[in-house]
C-alpha cells in the first residue's frame, strides 16, 4: 500500500507533452495525400506550418480531428502542418503522469475514425517515404517538480546524463523502424550516438532556450518514433531519470 501511494504521488509531479506526427495517405495507393500519383511534389521548405491548397494537404481532416478531440475532453493543445507535405502533427499536454498515454492513445483512435470517414489512411510509420524527406516522430517533452523549480536546470542536466547512459535501452523501446528515421539528417540525431543541446533540432534531447535562460523548465526527448507506445516511453523516461541508479 505504501508503495502504491508513493507511486501515485510521484506520477502527479510529472508533466508530459507529446508531439504526435503522422502522415495522411491516399487510399489504395499508400502515397501521401496531395502528392501526384507516381510522382513527387516540390522539395521540402514551404510546407511546415504552411497554408494554401498547394501546401496544406488534408487540413479538413486535421481540423475535424482537433474538434473531435476537444469534444471528447482530450487535452489537445495544438496542430500544425509538418515539414514533409501530407504530414501533420498534433500535440497532447501538458498532461499529468499516465494520463499522457491515455490521451495520445485516444487521440490516435479518433484520428483513425476521422480518416476512415474521409476515405484516407493515417500512417504512424516513422519513415513512410524513403529519401530526402523528413520522417515522423513523437517528441516527448518532460519535467518533474524539481525541474520546474529554482535550480531546475541542474536537475535537467543530471537527468539528461542518465538518459545518455541508457541510450540503447531507450532506443530499443522507442518504436519499430526508428533506424530508418534517426539517421543524423532531417532534424534527427544518429541512432547510435546520444547527444543533447540547447535549441538543437539535430540532437537526441533538446533543451529550450527559455529553459536555459530561466534556469528551470523541461526538456524534449526527440528520439521516440511516431509509432511508439506512449505508456512505455513516458514510464521509461521517468524510471531512468528518477529511480534508476547508474
Amino acid at each position: 500500500m505504501m508503495q502504491q501511494k508513493f507511486s501515485a504521488t510521484l506520477m502527479l509531479l510529472l508533466r508530459y507533452g507529446i508531439e504526435q506526427e503522422y502522415t495522411l495517405l491516399q487510399k489504395d495507393v499508400n502515397w501521401p495525400l496531395g502528392w501526384p500519383l507516381g510522382g513527387f511534389p516540390g522539395p521540402q521548405g514551404p510546407y511546415y506550418c504552411g497554408v494554401g491548397a498547394d501546401k496544406a494537404y488534408g487540413r479538413d481532416i486535421v481540423d475535424a480531428h482537433y474538434k473531435a478531440c476537444v469534444y471528447a475532453g482530450i487535452n489537445i493543445s495544438g496542430i500544425n502542418g509538418e515539414v514533409m507535405p501530407g504530414q501533420w502533427e498534433f500535440q497532447v499536454g501538458p498532461s499529468v503522469g499516465i494520463s499522457a498515454g491515455d490521451e495520445v492513445w485516444a487521440a490516435r483512435y479518433i484520428l483513425e475514425r476521422i480518416t476512415e470517414l474521409a476515405g484516407a489512411i493515417v500512417s504512424f510509420d516513422p519513415k513512410p517515404i524513403p529519401g530526402d524527406w523528413n520522417g515522423a516522430g513523437a517528441h516527448t517533452n518532460y519535467s518533474t517538480k524539481s525541474m520546474r523549480e529554482e535550480g531546475g536546470y541542474e536537475v535537467i542536466k543530471k537527468a539528461i546524463e542518465k538518459l545518455g547512459l541508457r541510450h540503447k535501452e531507450h532506443i530499443a523501446a522507442y518504436g519499430k523502424g526508428n533506424e530508418r528515421r534517426l539517421t543524423g539528417k532531417h532534424e534527427t540525431a544518429d541512432i547510435n550516438t546520444f547527444s543533447w543541446g540547447v535549441a538543437n533540432r539535430g540532437s537526441s534531447v533538446r533543451v529550450g532556450r527559455d529553459t536555459e535562460k530561466q534556469g528551470k523548465g523541461y526538456f524534449e526527448d526527440r528520439r521516440p518514433a511516431s509509432n511508439m507506445d506512449p505508456y512505455v516511453v513516458t514510464s521509461m523516461i521517468a524510471e531512468t531519470t528518477i529511480l534508476w541508479k547508474p
